[in-house]
């Protein structure tokens, strides 16, 4: 019995010593200027989960970067001003959602700001009075250029004093990265100050970036330039291409599209245009804008390859383009159809949506939408539109063979 008792008095004052060794070697570590970091361990039970904050659904989400790329030309910071002015209105969204009101703050390496990002913000028509422009940075008494790579911390603390920065729009993202942007460690690790300030502040944070040339039929996603990094960085990835013939399409000469998405669906995208006008006000200065157009189904692979396919080629495997005009002809022959029950039909044939979309712009289909709760409805030149399609099913062809969807088959 004595003899455990010893065990015990020698094991207590073992620990004793450990902890007294521990505690010295710890403040003989903080005296040489070392980190003394203790890890934070929080029990699940003790936290309280939150939904998404979005300023568009499925689209634009607070706290979350999110990445707009394309190809030149195809009007990526107009895009950008054009849902920074919707944020300065709470105005609509292409999809009929209304925006959260707030502030926006802009920089752009890339484009002047008063003769090029002010006129087209002007012409989006939003309220100026909510829009702050990244102008510049002052070291000391002096003034100059603002660079993302390193005033990260003081962009952060503007923002804080101004209030209500819903949108932060950086042009070009690539620009935040002092390092090789295909590093994965070194975008990582420059992409982090502006997560922080993302978080920290409460806006979606918008990164503008390129298309890697010879990329066109490559996973969307990894068509962005520089490393993949930075589209593993972004819960959002946003595309846009330009279609390649010259004609003017129905629904716009170009589109946008999800190729990505971590926090909704990445399916679907819209059409639009770009115009030009002269800024209300300021004669003789003109600017683009965004003209939005019909919603689009389909994959980021899907609506890419209808969109950058040359004219005139057929699809491997989707059916031939000559072959897809005589179906759609077919199938609205009758009547406006919803374009939903198109995309069945067509899936059912054999034919790829890429092939129908080619299809629709050869023989001119309309795209059209009933009301702004009402699907889109494609019609032929001409066609009357029904005043309501309450039901897709009302719009099929009542009298069909034994054939049903492949009716047009026989």
């Amino acid at each position: 019995m004595g003899d455990l008792k010893g065990i015990e008095r020698g094991a207590a004052f073992l620990d004793a010593s450990l902890e007294e060794i521990s505690k010295k070697l710890r403040e003989a570590s903080s005296m040489r200027g070392h980190r003394c970091v203790e890890v934070i361990l929080q029990r699940g039970d003790s936290i309280t989960p939150e939904p998404i904050r979005w300023l568009w659904p499925g689209w634009l989400a607070a706290e979350k970067l999110h990445l707009l790329a394309g190809a030149p030309g195809t009007g990526k910071t107009t895009i950008a001003i054009s849902l920074a002015a919707t944020v300065t209105t709470g105005g609509r969204w292409p999809d009929g959602t209304r925006a959260v009101l707030g502030r926006v703050a802009i920089w752009s390496g890339e484009d002047g700001l008063k003769d090029t990002l002010l006129p087209r913000m002007l012409a989006a028509g939003a309220d100026m009075s909510k829009v702050l422009f990244v102008s510049g940075a002052m070291e000391g008494e002096e003034k100059r250029a603002f660079d993302p790579a390193i005033d990260i911390e003081p962009l952060r603390d503007a923002i804080v004093e101004s209030g209500n920065v819903k949108l932060l729009v950086i042009d070009p993202i690539v620009s935040a990265v002092r390092g090789d942007s295909h590093k994965n460690a070194e975008v990582r690790r420059g992409l982090q100050p502006l997560l922080d300030l993302a978080a920290d502040t409460g806006c979606a944070l918008l990164g503008i970036s390129h298309f890697s040339k010879g990329t066109t039929g490559r996973d969307p996603t990894e068509r962005v330039t520089g490393s993949i990094a930075f589209s593993a960085a972004a819960r959002v990835v946003m595309l846009t291409a330009k279609r390649k013939e010259e004609e003017a399409h129905a629904g716009g000469s170009r589109v946008i599209c999800r190729s990505k998405s971590n926090i909704g669906t990445d399916y679907g995208g819209f059409a639009y245009s770009l115009e030009q006008t002269e800024v209300k006000g300021y004669p003789g200065i003109f600017a683009s804008y965004v003209v939005w157009g019909e919603a689009l189904e389909g994959s980021a692979r899907e609506i890419l390859a209808e969109v950058e396919a040359v004219p005139g080629s057929d699809d491997e495997g989707g059916g031939t383009l000559t072959d897809a005009k005589r179906f759609l002809s077919d199938l609205l022959a009758q009547a406006p159809l919803p374009v939903k029950s198109i995309k069945a039909d067509a899936d059912g044939a054999g034919y790829s949506w890429s092939t129908i979309r080619r299809a629709q712009n050869e023989i001119g289909v309309e795209a059209i939408k009933e009301g702004m709760k009402a699907g889109w409805v494609w019609r032929l030149p001409g066609q009357k539109s029904p005043k309501a399609l309450k039901n897709p099913e009302d719009a099929q062809q009542n009298k069909v063979s034994a054939f049903e969807k492949f009716e047009h088959l026989r």
